[in-house]
């Protein structure tokens, strides 16, 4: 299936190309998230006529991502305190839902989406470096302290 980007879309291409994709990504998740539409006659002229007005959305929603990746950059360090065991192993974990409330209650409001944890939840005590993706070229890493509650 040929669809044509109408946002940059990770490992996959930039606004305006058209890339050919598997009709299951393309139907479930492109199209319904207006991120693509589907590349006919019809759609490739739209998109030409509406192109300037694209990138000048595209390029706003960068600026308003390097702005925000400025204000994560400015917090630097959040503490997480959670119930842990005398060697210091954590009684459940510390997730993206958990990192992304303790940022918003710093004043710094991100969502959950937005935490990248390739490695999965923190199962330990310790600290440990966090990339947040804002936007698919702007990524800022945070330091995240988790320590043991006080009981």
């Amino acid at each position: 299936m040929d669809v044509i980007l109408l946002e940059k879309v990770a490992n996959l291409g930039n606004l305006g190309e058209q890339v050919s994709v598997k009709p299951g990504y393309g139907r479930n998740f492109l199209i319904p998230q207006k991120k693509a539409v589907p590349a006919t006659a019809d759609n490739v002229a739209k998109f030409e006529a509406q192109r300037a007005e694209l990138e000048k959305a595209a390029n706003e929603a960068l600026a308003a991502a390097t702005a925000r990746a400025e204000q994560i950059a400015q917090l630097a360090k959040i503490t997480i305190a959670s119930h842990a065991g005398d060697e210091g192993k954590l009684f459940g974990s510390v997730a993206p839902l958990d990192i992304a409330e303790a940022m918003t209650n710093a004043g710094v409001a991100i969502e959950k989406r937005e935490v990248m944890m390739p490695e999965g939840p923190i199962h330990n005590i310790g600290e440990y470096e966090i990339a947040i993706r804002v936007h698919s070229d702007v990524q800022q890493n945070i330091t995240v302290v988790v320590e043991a509650a006080a009981e």
